[in-house]
């Protein structure tokens, strides 16, 4: 059985259409116009214990609001989901004290306070007993080296150390479901390098189960073996990270050191990326890449030669982009 169950998940909202000008504001007053806006379009998605997957989408995709759903903070317009055998919604304590939510550009610990505070303040809330709760607190502090920090109000902590105090806080009573949501965004690479290594070891430990949106993808390259896109509140990819570049990519890039002396005319030979000789690098079809490549090796003194997929940061814009261009 699997820990998440989705089918057909509808969300949608009533949104305020103001119209522009002076007088459309004034209008708007005593006659509002409304337009329906579906965040969430009927997805179905299934998540085994255990398992580290990544939800990626563009901004407005509905990644936010699933998670939302998902953890009970919102109701849907249609549709059903069971996360551990709980119906999120219904918002019962059992299943409140077995998952945590944490999003990056929400702060759940009190500002003004020590993290301390608001630990102990957490503990009380989910009736965690004083001996596992400091056990826990002493490894989570331990693993994300921030022991010195407990005691230092929140406000004065870095983005990267407060990211580190909200990821103990979503942890000190041992969920069974984590729901991370740009957990590194405004992050430098360090303090991201950071966060992936403790996400990734925990998770390996722990046998959690992680549902991870980011627009980063070294973190869902270095966490995640499982990819879910959703785009226009529909789930268009469900596969390993790898496939995403089988599926959706059409091209490879090949890198060529030439000899010295040999400067060809590239151009009958695929889209030309850069030419910096003796290297030149050549965008081509996958489907032409032996024919292609016999070819140059065939015509040219080749010293070296690479061929390499697209980034993945460039196969999964380019399938954004389609489906915006396809829901216009």
């Amino acid at each position: 059985m699997s820990i998440i169950e989705v089918r057909n998940l509808t969300k949608s909202y009533s949104v305020f259409k103001k119209k522009e000008g002076l007088g459309g504001s004034i209008k708007g007053l005593f006659q509002r116009e409304y337009k329906e806006v579906e965040a969430v379009k009927g997805i179905d998605l299934n998540v085994e214990q255990g398992e580290f997957v990544a939800f990626l989408g563009p901004n407005g995709a509905g990644k936010t609001t699933t998670l939302k759903l998902l953890s009970g903070v919102i109701n849907p317009t249609s549709g059903s989901a069971t996360v551990m055998g709980f119906v999120p919604w219904q918002r019962k304590n059992e299943y409140r004290r077995q998952f945590a939510l944490v999003m990056g550009q929400k702060n759940q610990l009190w500002w003004d306070l020590p993290a301390n505070e608001s630990y102990r303040l957490h503990q009380q809330i989910y009736g965690v007993p004083t001996d596992q709760f400091n056990a826990t607190l002493d490894e989570l502090t331990d693993l994300l080296d921030v022991r010195r920090l407990l005691d230092q109000p929140v406000r004065e902590l870095s983005l990267g150390e407060r990211m580190k105090m909200e990821l103990i806080a979503a942890l000190l009573h041992s969920p069974e479901v984590l729901f991370l949501d740009e957990p590194t965004i405004g992050l430098d690479v360090i303090a991201q390098h950071n966060i992936q290594q403790f996400l990734r070891f925990y998770q390996e430990k722990r046998k959690i189960t992680i549902l991870l949106t980011s627009h980063y993808m070294k973190d869902i390259a270095a966490l995640c073996k499982r990819v879910v896109i959703i785009a226009g509140g529909r789930i268009e990819y469900d596969g390993s990270l790898s496939g995403i570049i089988d599926q959706f990519s059409g091209f490879k890039i090949i890198t060529l050191q030439f000899a010295e002396g040999n400067q060809p005319d590239l151009t009958g030979y695929g889209e030309v990326l850069d030419e910096t000789w003796p290297k030149a690098k050549i965008r081509i079809a996958r489907a032409d890449v032996p024919r292609v490549l016999a070819n140059i090796l065939r015509d040219n003194a080749i010293e070296d030669v690479a061929v390499e997929d697209l980034p993945l940061e460039d196969v999964i814009a380019k399938l954004f982009q389609d489906v915006a261009d396809v829901s216009k």
